[in-house]
């Protein structure tokens, strides 16, 4: 998938990068619907390293396409590594979870992570981060537990899964900002695809004989070939439109639409498996979307304000020169 986009406007560009991003919120949750379906045969571990292996396999000729050099320093290997394997155990708790969850409740529980990212962010990065936008990060983890609760009740520890996707996501986050600045967003994806394969395929083919059923190996059938290829391509799919949507947008103006993902997953989940989150789940819901958006919100205020306050810096500096 390539842009043609260098001779368009502004609005035109950050119309398409909205587009873009609607895009990733509906074709991300059908990732999530084809997992779910996968997971009736097929072990948690073997879906996980299907996403992967797809992944990499998809975004291989990109690389050629575009011309891209797969050479990266030798300083940001570990990080890279790093990022893989975050990644991975992401995926595969998220998994896990909606293998027996309904995908809206499993979905919003990973919504915390924004909020620990800012919360990392302000207690171990020294990152300026107001009283309002934490506060609404603990209303998110308030949130959290009213989806946590009934979902617990009905599926065991099981519901505490994606609450290790959401940590993990969250310093998957921290570390991608770092690594995004430095390498193309293709490659680092087929190097992501490329590790995170190499990290769990052998440890797939380890484990068999051994007992679990979580990262067994089950040789698919019919149409479980397609739900483990709809994993790996929606997966690549959907972070490729949100990658450019990125790319050629305000993050300001993008970041309030991936709460969409969150009805969209339950209008799949309702239709494709009869789930609908129950009244507290849905508080929850709302409580975590508000949180969210409110957030985001702060941070726009406290970036215009940064702006201002360095604006007037500047005019300061130009009337002292000026005398």
């Amino acid at each position: 998938m390539t842009l043609n986009i260098s001779h368009t406007a502004p609005s035109d560009r950050t119309l398409a990068g909205v587009a873009l991003m609607l895009g990733f919120c509906i074709t991300a949750p059908l990732l999530d619907v084809a997992a779910k379906l996968a997971s009736d045969r097929i072990s948690v571990g073997q879906i996980t390293a299907a996403r992967f292996v797809v992944q990499c396999v998809l975004m291989a000729p990109f690389l050629f396409v575009i011309k891209l050099s797969l050479k990266v320093d030798k300083s940001q290997r570990p990080a890279l590594c790093f990022r893989a394997g975050l990644l991975l155990a992401s995926t595969f708790c998220f998994v896990a979870a909606i293998s027996v969850m309904p995908l809206a409740d499993a979905l919003a529980i990973v919504f915390v992570a924004p909020f620990i990212v800012l919360l990392v962010g302000k207690l171990y990065l020294d990152e300026e981060v107001g009283p309002r936008r934490v506060g609404a990060a603990l209303l998110g983890f308030l949130g959290v537990l009213f989806v946590i609760q009934p979902s617990f009740a009905a599926f065991g520890a099981v519901a505490l899964f994606p609450l290790g996707t959401a940590l993990s996501f969250a310093f998957y986050i921290l570390v991608t900002r770092g690594l995004s600045r430095r390498i193309h967003p293709v490659t680092l994806q087929f190097y992501t695809g490329l590790i995170a394969s190499i990290m769990c395929v052998p440890v797939i083919i380890w484990s068999q004989g051994k007992g679990s059923e979580l990262i067994s190996i089950v040789w698919p059938e019919g149409i479980f070939w397609l739900w483990l290829l709809g994993v790996g391509f929606f997966a690549t799919i959907s972070h490729m439109m949100m990658t450019y949507a990125l790319a050629i947008a305000p993050s300001a103006t993008l970041a309030p639409l991936q709460y969409f993902e969150l009805p969209m997953a339950a209008l799949l989940g309702l239709i494709v498996f009869g789930d609908f989150p129950n009244v507290l789940a849905l508080t929850g819901i709302t409580i975590i979307i508000a949180a969210g958006l409110y957030m985001i919100h702060r941070e726009r205020v406290a970036s215009r304000d940064a702006m201002t306050s360095r604006a007037d810096a500047i005019a300061v500096g130009n009337c002292g020169v000026e005398k």
